[in-house]
């Protein structure tokens, strides 16, 4: 593993954005057990889960010794892009004043949660790929590499949308395995396509049967979620260690963030969080240890 850097994410743990998705454990908690599983590093979390101002961020990061690897930034891109800008401005300082390198950026529809994504029109998605610049142009000027998250629930989802993005904007893309594979698109053949776009790895895997029911609009992301869509890596059907394999021999060198997007509620196991974060660490060590 030593010439692939692994991360954590709070996602991981249950920690979300989104409101009523779960049990939100405390932030000593999820760095403490990542540390305990080896892990170096973590993303950010959700806006105010882990401290805002840098010098408070840095020393409970540095407790628990774990570095910053980066944010994730939901931004409506498509309205009022003078507000984005400004959003991107606040995030883009916090993560270079605690030392991070990415900032992940992710076209918000302004809705809560990601069970709902009206249609833009044409003007809508200029406009959200000329913010989507501005961001990206922010994030240089802090010493930041910006990459577009293709997500679930927001306007670059689906395989034409990414493709769209593809063609009209020059960001590179955080390569998510979970949210491609559910949006309709195979993330190897994505990262075949374009090796040279690919700025950021998340780790995921999917029960297919449950990302197909999302896709046909069956079943909610959130209720999804909660029934499994995401198990450790090498139990679902994602074929990690092909897209692993290729990234790696096509000379990506950035993280590969263990991000298994949970939910707890009350009848949640204590320990399930660290024990599938540890068993998803344990099978990419073994993807790992054969390139």
């Amino acid at each position: 593993m030593s010439t692939f850097r692994v991360a954590g994410a709070p996602i991981s743990w249950g920690v979300c954005e989104v409101p009523g998705w779960g049990i939100m454990l405390e932030p000593e908690r999820v760095l403490g057990e990542m540390a305990e599983l080896g892990l170096t590093a973590t993303e950010l979390g959700p806006p105010g889960y882990l401290p805002t101002e840098p010098a408070h961020l840095r020393v409970l990061l540095e407790r628990h010794g774990l570095g910053l690897v980066g944010g994730f930034l939901p931004l409506v891109l498509h309205q009022n892009p003078a507000a984005a800008v400004e959003q991107a401005r606040t995030q883009a300082a916090l993560l270079t004043a605690a030392g991070a390198e990415v900032l992940v950026l992710a076209a918000a529809t302004g809705l809560g949660g990601y069970d709902e994504r009206p249609a833009l029109t044409d003007d809508e998605w200029q406009t959200l790929v000329r913010t989507a610049v501005q961001v990206r142009d922010i994030a240089r000027e802090h010493g930041l590499r910006a990459v577009l998250h293709p997500h679930v629930g927001t306007h670059v989802e689906r395989e034409p949308e990414v493709e769209r993005f593809v063609h009209d904007s020059d960001l590179p893309l955080c390569l998510d395995t979970g949210h491609l594979l559910i949006g309709g698109t195979d993330p190897v053949t994505l990262a075949k396509r374009y090796p040279e776009r690919i700025g950021h790895v998340h780790l995921k895997d999917v029960r297919t049967d449950l990302a197909d029911r999302v896709r046909a609009g069956e079943l909610g992301y959130t209720e999804a979620v909660h029934s499994g869509l995401y198990p450790p890596l090498g139990d679902g059907d994602v074929d990690v260690e092909a897209m692993v394999r290729f990234v790696h021999d096509a000379g990506y060198d950035g993280w590969y963030v263990l991000e298994q997007d949970t939910a707890l509620d009350e009848n949640s196991p204590p320990d399930t969080p660290k024990l599938d974060t540890a068993r998803s660490l344990e099978y990419l060590r073994k993807i790992t240890g054969r390139l």
